[in-house]
């Protein structure tokens, strides 16, 4: 076809059409003219928005895609967004204003098929030992693809971000599918589909991750990256088969949620002193404990962000990779391909790097490598899973590491837990008991004030629940000459602790209570958290 020919067609759409002129410089030239964002391959949603209103086949012919619906827009991809047809319709579809944005055309067809199809192949590891032709999987592809199962799955997602959940479980049971989510810390039941239809929601979620649906008799892992509400979501999705079928967590990660600051942590005055000071250190090592889900790692990620200077060369080591820190070279553990912690180690320290963080000393080899590289010069990060601070150090002892080389390399040893703060917007105040006062011994921590607690109440803002996010209670083991000749007399944990109390060391429960008087949690909280400790 002539140019001339065109009759009513764009110029960008005959661009496009007849190949005069690259795809990506294309995008990059309507990006500028125009002042609209560039969407890259990675911007584009995994869940569909809205999907009960649109046809896929509109959607192709047109080369658009919805981003974001909220109430007074609709962000939409377009490979030309000089059509005003498209923006017309989708303006009449949704009743809002469309906010074009460009993108490549190829792109946008690879969204709508990760969108509303099933790839050739995806979800089907080679070797599965399944056949992936059997007509029930065939049915759960075809029942996973089905609107009003893309929708749910797609609702429980926003529904779990507005609620700042940290980790979605979908459980089958004999008579009933439990949905729940993990809200600060602890789990809330939500309103749950019928069973029916639990295996098209697994299977959704499993073709989200790709999954290979047709396995229902092993473990699998697997990962979704969403932008949900203007947000980056990473999610890591785990199955598990029952005896009433697959369970699904999902544990929902959010880059932009992370503050990376002591202070916003809880942090006092004194605790970032010491951990300041442990930090400017140019060798030795720095221990974060605590069970899983107590913080740990933002503890770390905080730190290396203060650490993440243009001095100094950072290394991470982690199983799995839970936020990208600009500027730091992060190693995911890959076990499968041999890449494990003390693989990992051996080869870093040939990379001259300042500072190098171990996500986890799960072993004594590990252990070694970072005593070792603490004493060659190195500052370095690490985690382990015990109650306390003390227990840290002789945790190293039993693993296998010699008393001199943990007194000649810890320089801190942090334990942590998380507690529920309390909604600034409904919080009660009362007059604590006496018996409750002398329990605690909570008079040391409210100076020359009256003695004051707050109570949850529950409101709007909350969801009711009376807490709204979470704060962590510390204690800070610092090895001082006398706790490290107790070290090498290998003295127990808790002859490690109280000689630390002697020293003015200030225990979680303590922290926990100061929190509680300065009205940021509730005892109960604090007791909830530091009963196992």
């Amino acid at each position: 076809m002539r140019a001339d020919q065109a009759g009513d067609e764009s110029l960008v759409s005959l661009l496009q059409r007849l190949g005069m002129v690259q795809e990506r410089d294309l995008a990059e030239a309507l990006s500028r003219l125009l002042s609209l964002r560039l969407i890259a391959e990675n911007d584009f949603p995994v869940v569909p928005v809205d999907c009960d209103r649109l046809s896929e086949r509109f959607l192709v012919d047109q080369a658009i895609v919805p981003l974001e619906l909220d109430e007074e827009r609709l962000l939409l991809a377009m490979s030309d967004p000089t059509a005003k047809f498209a923006i017309e319709s989708m303006e009449k579809v949704f009743e809002r204003n469309v906010e074009p944005c460009v993108a490549m055309k190829s792109d946008i067809h690879g969204a709508l098929q990760q969108l509303y199809t099933n790839p050739a192949g995806a979800g089907q590891p080679s070797g599965s030992g399944v056949d992936s032709t059997d007509p029930d999987v065939e049915q759960l592809r075809d029942m996973a693809s089905e609107a009003p199962v893309i929708r749910l799955v797609n609702e429980l997602i926003q529904r779990a971000v507005e609620y700042r959940a940290s980790d979605i479980h979908i459980e089958p049971f004999e008579n009933q599918l439990k949905v729940r989510s993990r809200i600060d810390g602890v789990l809330c039941d939500l309103s749950a589909p019928a069973k029916a239809m639990a295996p098209a929601i697994i299977s959704r979620i499993k073709i989200m991750s790709g999954l290979d649906i047709a396995e229902r008799r092993l473990p699998q892992d697997g990962r979704i990256n969403l932008h949900v509400r203007g947000e980056n979501l990473d999610i890591r999705v785990s199955t598990m088969p029952t005896m009433y079928g697959e369970s699904v967590v999902m544990r929902l990660l959010r880059r932009e949620a992370v503050s990376l600051d002591f202070d916003t942590l809880g942090f006092s005055e004194e605790q970032k002193f010491l951990i300041s000071r442990a930090l400017d250190m140019p060798h030795g090592m720095v221990i974060v404990t605590g069970p899983t889900g107590s913080g740990k790692t933002t503890t770390l990620y905080t730190a290396l962000h203060a650490l993440n200077t243009e001095e100094r060369k950072v290394i991470t080591v982690e199983d799995p990779v839970e936020y990208n820190l600009e500027g730091i070279n992060q190693i995911q553990v890959n076990p499968a391909v041999g890449l494990t912690f003390s693989g990992a180690l051996r080869s870093i320290v040939r990379q001259d790097p300042d500072v190098i963080m171990v996500g986890e000393m799960r072993d004594l080899e590990t252990a070694r490598i970072c005593i070792q590289s603490a004493l060659t010069g190195h500052l370095v990060l690490s985690t382990l899973h015990t109650n306390d601070a003390s227990s840290s150090i002789t945790r190293l002892v039993e693993m296998g590491v010699d008393e001199y080389l943990i007194n000649s390399t810890v320089n801190l040893a942090v334990a942590q837990r998380l507690v529920r703060l309390l909604c600034h917007e409904c919080r009660e105040p009362y007059t604590p008991s006496e018996a409750l006062v002398e329990e605690f011994a909570l008079e040391r921590f409210a100076g020359r004030t009256s003695l004051q607690l707050y109570r949850p109440r529950g409101c709007e803002a909350c969801g009711g629940t009376g807490y709204r996010g979470r704060i962590a209670i510390l204690e800070m083991l610092r090895l001082s000459e006398g706790i490290r000749d107790l070290v090498l007399q290998k003295a127990s944990a808790g002859q490690l602790a109280r000689a630390a109390m002697a020293e003015g060391m200030n225990t979680m429960l303590e922290d926990g209570c100061r929190k509680a008087v300065q009205g940021l949690t509730t005892i109960e909280e604090v007791v909830r958290v530091t009963q196992e400790a």
